[in-house]
């Protein structure tokens, strides 16, 4: 079924939390390996605005659908950050712009470099880009969602976990729309289907990856992923993933698994 852009730009709105008693952190903290994982995930959300930056340089800006979702995605994962923050905020935890700041200062000509090389690349790949774009994109938003979800599970925390499934539904939207663009837009080339195999399996890594320092994402696979449970839930995002025309067989997610030495 097609993606509506209408309909979700026209309900695109900030994930609620006003009504859920964030007191009962006080009664109730999270323990410390969760709160570093949310903390990961706080800091990525705000990041998003850095990939739009770099990705309105590249053909994808001139896709009128594409260009209206990035706009609501890029504030709906804000939205999350600020809740995450809340989260965080409760347990004397502080997400401010200056921490954020930092984090990407940090990232020195990295950051400066990034919008030059999309810019490049899109201009070398033309309108493929866009293909690779959302193939891309469909992969970071399964994990994402299969992140939320099993967090919500492995920490029982009522509150939280009721937090982190309203998140999850919005990234299941984000899912969609990412999807549905990559199949229609692989299923037309060839040619794209070759160079969305080529970046996902030679460049992609774990949502935060070439952000955070490496600690951290192996702390979030290791927290979320390890065991049997977590590597089903992986295989099942690859198998998500591999259902794309041209992308049969990648294991990305789990090979990133691997990669780090986590436990199946």
């Amino acid at each position: 079924m097609a993606f509506d852009i209408d309909r979700y730009t026209a309900t695109s709105d900030a994930v609620a939390w006003g009504d859920l008693d964030f007191d009962t952190f006080d009664t109730d903290p999270l323990p410390e390996s969760t709160l570093r994982t949310l903390r990961y995930m706080c800091d990525i959300e705000y990041h998003t605005v850095c990939y739009l930056r770099d990705l309105l340089t590249t053909p994808s800006h001139k896709e009128a659908d594409v260009g209206a979702f990035m706009t609501m995605w890029n504030r709906e994962e804000f939205w999350h950050g600020e809740a995450l923050a809340a989260v965080l905020a409760k347990h004397d935890i502080t997400v401010d712009f200056d921490q954020l700041k930092a984090t990407r200062l940090k990232l020195g000509w990295k950051d400066r470099l990034d919008p030059i090389k999309q810019s490049i690349m899109g201009g070398l790949v033309g309108n493929d880009f866009v293909a690779v774009h959302m193939a891309w994109g469909a992969a970071n938003e399964w994990s994402a969602n299969a992140a939320y979800l099993r967090m919500a599970e492995l920490e029982g925390h009522p509150v939280l976990a009721e937090l982190l499934k309203r998140i999850a539904r919005q990234e299941t939207r984000h899912v969609a729309f990412y999807a549905s663009q990559a199949r229609d837009r692989l299923k037309d080339s060839k040619k794209a289907q070759k160079l969305a195999r080529f970046a996902l399996s030679r460049f992609w890594g774990p949502v935060g990856s070439g952000v955070q320092e490496e600690s951290e994402v192996t702390h979030v696979m290791n927290h979320l992923f390890a065991g049997p449970d977590g590597r089903k839930l992986v295989r099942d995002v690859d198998s998500h993933i591999a259902k794309l025309p041209g992308l049969e067989g990648l294991t990305i997610v789990e090979d990133s698994l691997e990669k780090r030495g986590i436990a199946a």
